[in-house]
C-alpha cells in the first residue's frame, strides 16, 4: 500500500513551484522539507495554516519583514497555541494526552497552501523505501482563512480523510459533502450571509445596486447566491464585476464601471486583499459617497483602515463574525505569548531564536496595544481546537479517573467521524456542534463604519443576523444607530427609477431592468392605492376614481332637482303658466254671461283651462329625485292631462264645425252634438289614454334607474320607461289627437264668423305638433338631466302655445276691448 508521503512526493513533482514561479526540483522536495513556523511535539498533533504574511518570500517564511497582515493572522496562530496549551493543562479533557502543533504560513497563496498541506501530512523528514506506515503527521488541520486556499487544503487532504476545520472560509461550495467529506468550519456558510445581504438591501429600499466580487471560489459562489436572492427580493443589479488580486487591468475596468454607474450602493463580496486593492483605486480616483455593503471577509479588516479609507468606506454596512470574549486569551495574545514563547523561553529552538534576533520588527510588537476587540475570528479557532480535542477524547476512550488509552492509534478518518457528533459548550457559554454540511451555526453581527469621538474608525454594531432562528426572525436592525456616507442620518437612495406614488402605475422601460420604469397616471375610472403598483384597478361600478387616482369615491348622482338653477327656472315658468291660466279662467268666470264667452262654449273652455292647469302642474313631477311612485306618476299624469286638453280642443273644433253646419237651411246637426255629447266625447278620448296608461303600469311600468353607462364619472338617476311601447303609445295617441284636431281646425279656419275660434285652434295645434316633433330627437339625444329638462320644456312650450293661441285673443277683448264683446260683432254685422 502506497503511503501518504510517497503519494505527496509525486504530487509535489507536478504541483510544487518555488516562490518565483520556477518548478521545484525533486532535490528541493527531498532535501529541503518545509519547516513549520511554530511547532511543538505531543502525543497527538494538530496542524495549522494561516496567512501570516500577505506575500510569498524566498525561500520560506522566516519573518524577514513585517507584512501588513501579520498582526491578525499571527494572532490566529497564537489563539491556536493558547487553546492547545489550555487543553493540555486540563484534567477532564485528554487528561494524560498532550497535544502538539505544527503551524505553517501559506502567505495568502494557494500554491503555498499546497506546500503547507503536503508538509503537514509528510512531516519534516521524508522516508523512502518499500514500506511505510501511511500515517499522516497530523490528526487534523486548522485553517485556512480564505475559501480558495481552504479548498486547496481540503481537496488535498480529503482523499486521505484528514479533517480540515476552517475558522473563516465561508464559501457555500464547501458545504458539498461529496466533494469535501472531511471539511468542517466553525463559521456559518455564505448561503446565509448572501441571503442576509439581499434582505438588507431590500430592507432599505435599494433596488438598484452594483456588485463587485473576488474572482475566486469565495467571491464567485457568494455573489451567485446573492444575485439569486436579490432577484427573489426584487432587487436589480446594474453591473456585476469581478477581479483577482493579480489582475490590475481588470481592477481598472471595475473602477471605470463604478464611475459611470448610477447605482449608489455597491455590494462587495471580496476578500480583504481584493478589497484593499479596490479601496486604493477608489481613493486614487476620488470616488466617494457610495454606500458599500460588505461581507465578513473585509468589513472589520483593520488593514483597510487608513487615513484616506474613511472617505470611501465611511458609513459602510456589512456582516461580521460576532465578537466573543474568551477569558485569558487577551492576556496571552498581548503579553504571555511574546514573553514566554519568543523572548524568554529557553526551550525554543535555535532557529526560532535566531529568527527573532535577526528581525527587530517582531520585537517591536511586544506590548503593542492592539485593539483585541476587533479580532472576531480567534473564538472560531478556539472552538475548532476544542472540537478536535473532544473528538480525540471520544476516540481514545478517555475518562477523568483512568485517563486515555494511549495504546489506541488514532486514525484521521476516526477524527472525521467523531467531529460529526461533537456537542459541547466552551467556557464562555457558547454551544459547539456541526450540522450536516459540517458548518457550525453562528450569528452574524451587522456593523457600521463610523467615526469615534477621538477620530478613529470604529465598527459599531447596529444589528444581528442569527441563522439558527426561523427565517422570519433571523434579521434584527437598529436603523437609528446607523451613520450613512457623509456622516449624515439621511438614508441614501439607490433606485433606477423613483417610486411610483399611489395614483400611478409602473410601465417598464423597453430593454432595461425591471427596476427601470416610468410612472404613468392611472386611467380615468381606475386607481392604485399602493406605491410601485404594477397596474391600476378598476373602481366598482358605483364608484369613480378621485382626482389623484389613488382611491375610489362614490359617483355623483345626477338628477334634475328643485335646488339647481335649471330646476328653479323651470319651476318659475311652470308657476307663471299656471298663474296665467288662472287669470284667464278668472276672466272667463267674470264674463261668463257675455256673448264672447258663450260663443266659445264656456263649459269646454273652463274644462280646457282646468286641463291646461294640470298640464303645467304635471311638469313639476319631472323635477326632483326619481322614485318608484314619481316615475309612474309623471308619465301617466303627462299622458292623461294632455289627452284631456287636446280632447277639449277637439270638442271645441267639432262644435265650431257643427255650428256652421247648423246655420245651413234644414240642418239639425247640433241636436246630435249638444253639451252631453261634447262631454262624452272628451271623456271617451281621455278614457282611451287612461286604458293605455293602466296597461303600461300593469305590464311594465316606469321605474327609477341608475344610468352608469352614459357618463363614466357620474350616475344619472332617471326614470326608465319600463315598456318603451307603452311610452310611445301614450305619446303617439296624444299626437294622433293633436293631428286630428289640427286637420279639423284647418278645415274650419275660413268660416265667416267675425271671431272664428278655428283659426286660433289651428295655430295652437300647429305649435303643439311642432314642439313635440322637435321634442323627439332632442329627447333621444339629450344626456342625463337634460333629457328631463327637454321633456319639461316640451310640456311647457305646448301648454303656453295652447294658452296664448286660444285664450290670449279672448282675454285681450275681455280686458281691453269690452265694447266688442257683443253678439252683433261676433256675427260680423258691425265694424270693429
Amino acid at each position: 500500500m502506497s503511503s501518504v508521503k510517497t503519494v505527496l512526493i509525486f504530487v509535489g513533482l507536478l504541483l510544487a513551484y518555488d516562490t518565483v514561479g520556477e518548478p521545484a526540483s525533486l532535490c528541493q522536495i527531498q532535501g529541503n522539507p518545509e519547516f513549520p513556523v511554530l511547532s511543538k511535539d505531543g502525543d497527538v498533533m494538530i496542524g495549522g495554516a494561516f496567512s501570516i504574511h500577505s506575500k510569498i518570500t524566498q525561500p520560506s517564511v522566516f519573518f524577514t519583514e513585517r507584512p501588513t497582515n501579520i498582526v491578525q493572522e499571527f494572532r490566529f496562530a497564537q489563539t491556536m497555541i493558547f487553546a492547545i496549551e489550555e487543553i493540555n493543562k486540563k484534567k477532564d479533557l485528554l487528561p494524560n494526552i498532550s497535544i502538539g502543533y505544527r503551524i505553517y504560513d501559506n502567505c495568502a497563496s494557494t500554491l503555498s497552501s499546497m506546500r503547507a498541506v503536503m508538509a503537514l501530512m509528510n512531516g519534516d523528514e521524508l522516508t523512502l523505501g518499500n514500506s511505510c506506515s501511511g500515517q499522516s503527521a497530523v490528526h487534523a488541520i486548522i485553517g485556512e482563512s480564505e475559501s480558495s486556499s481552504t479548498i486547496v487544503l481540503s481537496r488535498t487532504a480529503g482523499p486521505f480523510q484528514i479533517p480540515v476545520i476552517s475558522h473563516s472560509a465561508t464559501c457555500e461550495c464547501l458545504s458539498n459533502r461529496k466533494e469535501y467529506p472531511s471539511f468542517f468550519r466553525t463559521i456559518v456558510s455564505d448561503l446565509y450571509q448572501s441571503q442576509a445581504l439581499a434582505q438588507l438591501v431590500k430592507r432599505f429600499g435599494w433596488n438598484w445596486v452594483g456588485t463587485v466580487n473576488s474572482d475566486n471560489d469565495y467571491g464567485n459562489n457568494g455573489m451567485a447566491i446573492f444575485l439569486s436572492a436579490a432577484q427573489e427580493e426584487g432587487v436589480c443589479v446594474e453591473y456585476t464585476e469581478k477581479f483577482d488580486r493579480a489582475e490590475p487591468e481588470k481592477l481598472l475596468k471595475v473602477i471605470e464601471v463604478i464611475k459611470k454607474s448610477t447605482a449608489q450602493v455597491i455590494v462587495g463580496f471580496l476578500s480583504h486583499v481584493e478589497m484593499n486593492n479596490l479601496l486604493e483605486q477608489l481613493s486614487l480616483h476620488n470616488i466617494t459617497g457610495r454606500q458599500f455593503i460588505g461581507v465578513e471577509a473585509w468589513i472589520t479588516a483593520d488593514s483597510l483602515v487608513t487615513p484616506t479609507s474613511f472617505s470611501v468606506l465611511g458609513g459602510a454596512l456589512g456582516f461580521a463574525v460576532q465578537k466573543a470574549n474568551i477569558s485569558g486569551l487577551e492576556d496571552f495574545l498581548v503579553r504571555d505569548f511574546w514573553e514566554t514563547e519568543f523572548l524568554s523561553n529557553e526551550t525554543n529552538t535555535e532557529r526560532v531564536l535566531k529568527t527573532c534576533k535577526e528581525n527587530p520588527d517582531l520585537v517591536q510588537l511586544k506590548g503593542h496595544n492592539y485593539d483585541l476587540e476587533k479580532l472576531r475570528y480567534p473564538t472560531n479557532i478556539y472552538k475548532a481546537i476544542y472540537a478536535v480535542a473532544h473528538s480525540l477524547h471520544s476516540i481514545l476512550k478517555c475518562s477523568e479517573g483512568q485517563g486515555c488509552n494511549k495504546a489506541l492509534e488514532v486514525k484521521p478518518w476516526e477524527v472525521v467521524e467523531a467531529l460529526k457528533h461533537v456537542n459541547f459548550t466552551i467556557k464562555n457559554g457558547e454551544r459547539v456542534w456541526f450540522d450536516h454540511t459540517g458548518a457550525a451555526l453562528n450569528r452574524y453581527e451587522l456593523v457600521n463604519w463610523q467615526r469615534g469621538s477621538d477620530g478613529s474608525v470604529q465598527f459599531k454594531p447596529v444589528g444581528y443576523y442569527d441563522a439558527s432562528l426561523p427565517s422570519d426572525q433571523r434579521f434584527t436592525l437598529n436603523t437609528e444607530a446607523i451613520i450613512w456616507p457623509g456622516g449624515g442620518k439621511e438614508l441614501p437612495v439607490s433606485v433606477c427609477s423613483e417610486s411610483c406614488h399611489p395614483g400611478t402605475h409602473k410601465v417598464l422601460q423597453k430593454g432595461k431592468h425591471v427596476c427601470c420604469f416610468d410612472c404613468i397616471p392611472c386611467p380615468v375610472g381606475e386607481f392604485s392605492n399602493t406605491t410601485d403598483s404594477n397596474d391600476c384597478k378598476k373602481c366598482p361600478e358605483a364608484f369613480w376614481s378621485n382626482q389623484n387616482r389613488d382611491a375610489c369615491v362614490p359617483k355623483n348622482i345626477e338628477f334634475l332637482s328643485f335646488t339647481e338653477v335649471m330646476g328653479k327656472i323651470l319651476v318659475i315658468f311652470t308657476m307663471f303658466g299656471l298663474l296665467l291660466t288662472l287669470i284667464a279662467a278668472t276672466l272667463f268666470l267674470i264674463n261668463k254671461d257675455t256673448p264672447l264667452v258663450k260663443a266659445n262654449n264656456s263649459e269646454l273652455s273652463f274644462l280646457l283651462l282646468f286641463s291646461l292647469s294640470l298640464c303645467f302642474l304635471c311638469s313639476l313631477t319631472f323635477i326632483g329625485k326619481p322614485t318608484e311612485w314619481s316615475c309612474m306618476l309623471r308619465h301617466t299624469a303627462f299622458g292623461i292631462t294632455f289627452v284631456l286638453c287636446i280632447s277639449c280642443i277637439l270638442g271645441k273644433t267639432i262644435v265650431v264645425l257643427m255650428a256652421f253646419k247648423a246655420t245651413l237651411p234644414g240642418s239639425n246637426v247640433m241636436k246630435w252634438f249638444g253639451p252631453a255629447q261634447q262631454r262624452l266625447t272628451v271623456l271617451f278620448f281621455t278614457f282611451i289614454q287612461v286604458i293605455i296608461c293602466i296597461l303600461w303600469l300593469t305590464i311594465n311600468p316606469p321605474f327609477p334607474y341608475k344610468n352608469m353607462k352614459y357618463y363614466m364619472e357620474k350616475i344619472i338617476l332617471e326614470c326608465a320607461l319600463g315598456s318603451p311601447v307603452g311610452f310611445w303609445a301614450v305619446l303617439g295617441y296624444i299626437g294622433l289627437l293633436a293631428l286630428l284636431c289640427f286637420v279639423l281646425a284647418f278645415l274650419a279656419r275660413k268660416l265667416p264668423d267675425s271671431f272664428n275660434e278655428a283659426k286660433h285652434i289651428t295655430f295652437s295645434m300647429l305649435i303643439f305638433c311642432a314642439v313635440w316633433l322637435t321634442f323627439i330627437p332632442a329627447y333621444v339625444s339629450s344626456p342625463g338631466k337634460f333629457t328631463v329638462a327637454v321633456e319639461i320644456f316640451a310640456i311647457l312650450a305646448s301648454s303656453y302655445g295652447i294658452l296664448f293661441c286660444i285664450f290670449a285673443p279672448k282675454c285681450f277683448f275681455l280686458v281691453l276691448k269690452p265694447e266688442l264683446n257683443t253678439k252683433k260683432h261676433l256675427l260680423g254685422k258691425t265694424q270693429a
